[in-house]
């Protein structure tokens, strides 16, 4: 990834040393906004700040572990150590770990992944479709956002359906209450609700940091930025107002998950003393690139003005690529990688020359389903690829039930794992049941797993009710046991089936998906999982060179560590491969050289036949066009299909009004990658015959 020189440009310059204030920092693409963040860390320490009255806040795992590293190069280990990074919904958990108590959730509280939102949503509105109980869960998402409870949001209805959702929601509340549970938009909610509510606990935040940055401003919500102001407007004016933010709102393309770009217009209004500094020199791109990007936003009506510049010169022209269809386009980007690593170094990036790799190569698209073409295209070339935030094999939802099961014979104090092995599959156990068992284990701070065996639970619940928490917990006891003493892979695997077969999850499967094809299709992820574990069990384990023999485990010893397993088996950025990604997936990351697909009305700018092409969307999706062009380095690639798929049909296609936008007509190279890639094959031919043979 490219960096900002180790001496910041005076705009930067200024940025890192404006302390006195509010402080919006417009960091362009590519316009080194993290080394600006992490120097502004270091000045605010030089200035007598400790590290724990810092805070930066991101909105990635790995944007805040980059962030942290990058401040520890600079700061020492010491100081970096005390200073608080992390993401938005981190700091949430952190503040509802420390406080929640005031607003009646207990220490040990459950977080919610998706797919448990999901089963609890289902319960709440009593559907067994899926697809209905999605929308309620987008719905809701997308309210709790805006800082809605169901009582405003039923008032806020547009129509029967979000009537219905809003009625949902309330059930939906009233169940995490019970069980003692947030889902992920909790972690912001109820940490403002907290500040708003409580004095004691506001002034306590308020003391704890004195300066706050928050990285990627322009995607934040409508609650999140209650929650940074909250934060920042302590009764001392002499600690008001002190915060740095730093975004840019031609990046805003997050306005379908609840990001506004309407927080960037309320910071000056809410902060008069405002200074605004914008960064334009960009460290990544060459002129020809950024002078198309400059002239693409130049269609949004501007919040600030900001226009990238580099010191790179002009570069390659940007190509435009007119392909007949989906498979040509598709060919075309393989003999644009081709043609690329035939040339070699000369072209392999503006700062330098060196071998060009298969991981210097992007393949962007607007929609996943674009990426199918591609992968078969490539695979035939013998190209490895990745897909960029396509599903892990271990983020489906049927290996993370069974992990729940997995985890809770690990550690029985796993809530969140209790409440989703012993509701999945349904086992007769309502969720009037586990709510009195959530308001026991709270009261007596127990886990819900040590809970259930307690001779007093017997005066909160039904005997019929116990017999089958008790019939549960007996279970799990001698699953455990078994899993302690079963070692070796056919005997893990006869286990592991068994184990299956007792709890009907295959039937579950076949229960809760709408088509056979989708559950059988769950079941071969189930029976290859079980395989997987039975393989670690017998001391076989993969890697890339092929498979070696260790140590023979038990089941419950694979499960104490798949954990760890999981993350390892995830980690393949340093492979060498090309990227295929969504614009979307594609923010925060670059390229030596970007193909960027489907550039066609109703694909960028996308919009479905039912859907009106508001001004606002047309604002996100020319943002995400500039995203993607921003993304690259030396080379770019855009191509638009005369005849597309659409469903069924293949309808004529037409050019994105966006490439007319980018002005390109007086620089525009449209030459065919396959052609060049043959002529290059031609000069090396003719290179070869034209060597003196080799002396004898």
């Amino acid at each position: 990834m490219s960096k900002a020189p180790v001496s910041l440009n005076p705009a930067q310059m200024q940025a890192v040393h404006h302390l006195s204030g509010p402080c919006l920092v417009l960091a362009g693409a590519g316009s080194g906004k993290t080394g600006v963040i992490t120097h502004k860390i270091a000045r605010l320490l030089q200035a007598g700040l400790a590290p724990k009255e810092i805070a930066a806040i991101t909105f990635t795992n790995k944007a805040a572990q980059e962030m942290r590293e990058r401040a520890r190069g600079l700061v020492g280990p010491r100081a970096a150590k005390d200073l608080v990074v992390s993401t938005f919904h981190s700091l949430g958990v952190r503040i509802l770990r420390e406080d929640g108590t005031r607003i009646g959730l207990k220490e040990q509280f459950s977080i919610l992944d998706s797919d448990d939102v999901m089963g609890v949503m289902r319960d709440a509105g009593g559907a067994s479709d899926n697809k209905l109980a999605r929308s309620w869960q987008w719905t809701i998402s997308l309210w709790k956002n805006q800082g809605l409870n169901s009582d405003q949001a039923l008032a806020a209805a547009k129509n029967p359906d979000e009537q219905v959702a809003a009625r949902v929601m309330k059930l939906y509340e009233e169940r995490l209450a019970a069980y003692q549970a947030v889902d992920f938009d909790d972690l912001i909610s109820l940490p403002l609700k907290l500040l708003q509510r409580d004095a004691e606990a506001r002034a306590n935040w308020q003391a704890k940091f004195r300066h706050v940055l928050v990285d990627e401003y322009q995607d934040t919500n409508s609650v999140q930025y209650e929650l940074l102001k909250v934060l920042v407007s302590s009764e001392d004016p002499r600690r008001r107002g002190l915060f740095t933010a730093v975004g840019d709102d031609d990046q805003s393309i997050y306005g379908w998950r609840g990001a506004t770009i309407d927080n960037l217009r309320r910071l000056p209004q809410d902060w008069p003393e405002l200074k605004v500094i914008p960064l334009e020199q960009n460290y990544r791109s060459t002129g020809n690139i950024l002078r198309a990007a400059n002239n693409v936003i130049a269609g949004n009506p501007k919040l600030f003005e900001k226009k990238l510049w580099s010191e790179f010169g002009d570069g390659d022209p940007v190509r435009l690529v007119e392909c007949d269809g989906e498979e040509h386009e598709a060919e075309r980007a393989v003999a644009f990688i081709q043609a690329l690593r035939a040339q070699g170094g000369a072209v392999a990036d503006a700062r330098g020359s060196g071998q060009v790799q298969f991981s210097d190569f992007a393949i962007l698209y607007r929609a996943n389903h674009l990426a199918r073409v591609f992968e078969q295209k490539l695979r035939t070339a013998n190209i490895p690829y990745k897909v960029s935030g396509g599903q892990s094999f271990f983020d489906r939802a049927e290996i993370k039930d069974l992990c729940a099961w997995l985890r809770l014979l690990v550690n029985q104090d796993d809530d969140p794992a209790f409440l989703r092995a012993v509701t999945t599959p349904k086992r007769g156990i309502g969720h009037t049941t586990l709510g009195k068992l959530g308001e026991f284990s709270a009261r007596w701070k127990v886990s819900l797993f040590e809970a259930l065996f307690s001779e007093s639970l017997s005066s909160q619940i039904s005997g019929k009710a116990i017999d089958g928490l008790h019939e549960f917990g007996r279970y799990i006891n001698e699953f455990q046991h078994r899993a302690g003493r079963t070692q070796g892979a056919d005997d893990a695997k006869a286990l592991l089936l068994e184990w299956v077969k007792d709890i009907g999850y295959e039937q579950y499967l076949y229960d809760s998906e709408d088509s056979e094809k989708a559950a059988q299709s769950r079941w071969t992820n189930v029976l290859d999982f079980i395989d997987w574990i039975a393989r670690r069990c017998g001391g076989e384990l993969r890697n890339e060179g092929g498979t070696f023999e260790s140590e023979k485990q038990t089941v419950l010893q694979v499960a104490q560590t798949i954990s760890v397993i999981i993350s390892l088996a995830e980690r393949n950025e340093e492979q060498d491969q090309v990227t295929l990604s969504t614009l979307h997936a594609s923010k925060g990351l670059e390229w030596p050289h970007v193909w960027l697909a489907g550039v066609n009305e109703g694909l960028l700018p996308f919009k479905a036949d039912a859907e009106e092409m508001t001004p606002q969307r047309l604002e996100e999706e020319r943002r995400l066009m500039y995203v993607g062009i921003t993304r690259a380095r030396t080379t770019l690639a855009v191509s638009t299909l005369r005849r597309r798929k659409k469903g069924r049909e293949t309808i004529a296609g037409v050019p994105s009004r966006f490439i007319g936008e980018m002005k390109l007509h007086e620089t525009t190279h449209k030459e065919d990658p396959r052609e060049r890639l043959k002529r290059l094959r031609a000069e090396l031919a003719a290179k070869v015959a034209a060597a003196p043979p080799p002396e004898r």
